[in-house]
């Protein structure tokens, strides 16, 4: 059972199970259907908020149980309150989990000297931000120590993906450079000389961790990354290759005034994640590499944004980023 179906991550993950033999049921708020996906896939609808409507759609069990969309302490308790029902578990955290040891993290990005310092990369064993209801990042990690809390009845495998892409993103970062080049922008700024690296994870490299675990149940914690940490100047490029542009880049010190040269990756640093522990417990190999899930991703965006505002097919990039394509900052600061 795949709990958030309908989504993003959850498309690929059903696909992906139903290929490796599981008889796989997409649970949903709406109920919907993938063309990808097999026949043999059955589509129920589910309120996630609902204990009863969980439980009765786990119904006498189930070998496999992938959450997708558990978001707090609240979750966990639901899933580990039908243990002996479910066989074992794969839930979806964050990397927003992560501290510095030095009290800085993803809640601290934007306050002065609050980007944290972590290691390159960032192991599973880096310290994690206190269990709370403040947050995404302390509620994820209330949602992970329910879990582990309840290994021995329920074995969890906790997945923590970055900066997820791919098709149907509610917050796809590519758009900065698609929608410039569909703009005919054909020069840009990059800031921090546009060698940021903020690791991203692709929907179907996470699918793909999902499968491996399902066929090795247990418990522990995982970095769900792609194989390739690209800086934000080879994003912009590779997005550019895949749409048959070029643009000339100005790489500057720093971040501006303003908006003039931030991106949805644009940090004073490198945010990298370890990805060995996967590659050792479950033989984790990506399926796909960044550059080439690349066109997949473009394509869907062209066509979201056809005669549309970005704000109205984006609402949540749109409120973390509300200057992302003001080009009349961008032209002053090229004139000045």
């Amino acid at each position: 059972m795949v709990i958030g179906a309908s989504g993003q991550i959850g498309r690929p993950t059903v696909t992906a199970l139903a290929r490796d033999g599981w008889q796989v049921t997409a649970a949903s708020r709406g109920g919907g259907r993938d063309a990808a996906w097999d026949e043999g896939v059955r589509a129920v609808r589910l309120d996630r908020a609902d204990d009863a409507a969980l439980a009765a759609v786990v119904g006498d069990g189930c070998e496999l149980l992938v959450d997708i969309v558990a978001y707090d302490a609240a979750h966990a308790r639901q899933l580990t309150s039908l243990a002996g029902r479910i066989g074992s578990a794969v839930v979806v955290s964050s990397v927003s989990v992560y501290d510095d040891g030095a009290g800085r993290n993803f809640d601290t990005l934007h306050e002065p000297g609050g980007f944290p310092a972590y290691p390159v990369p960032v192991p599973e064993t880096q310290p994690t931000v206190t269990p709370g209801e403040s947050s995404y990042s302390t509620r994820k990690v209330a949602l992970e120590h329910e879990l582990l809390a309840a290994a021995q009845a329920l074995p969890v495998t906790v997945l923590r993906p970055a900066a997820v892409h791919g098709p149907r993103s509610p917050l796809p970062r590519e758009l900065y450079f698609v929608k410039r080049n569909l703009d005919g922008r054909r020069r840009r700024v990059l800031s921090y000389r546009g060698v940021s690296r903020y690791h991203p994870s692709g929907t179907r490299n996470i699918a793909e961790l999902v499968r491996l675990a399902a066929a090795r149940p247990g418990t522990r914690v995982l970095n769900a990354c792609d194989g390739e940490a690209p800086t934000v100047a080879e994003i912009g490029a590779a997005v550019d290759a895949a749409m048959g542009v070029e643009t000339r880049t100005t790489l500057v010190d720093g971040l501006p005034e303003g908006c003039v040269g931030q991106t949805p990756w644009s940090i004073p640093g490198r945010v990298v994640f370890d990805m060995s522990a996967a590659a050792r417990e479950l033989g984790y190999r990506p399926v796909v590499s960044y550059a080439d899930s690349l066109p997949e991703t473009v394509g869907w965006l062209t066509g979201v944004l056809a005669g549309r505002d970005w704000r109205e097919c984006f609402p949540l990039l749109a409120r973390a980023y509300p200057r992302l394509f003001d080009y009349a900052a961008e032209d002053a600061w090229f004139a000045a």
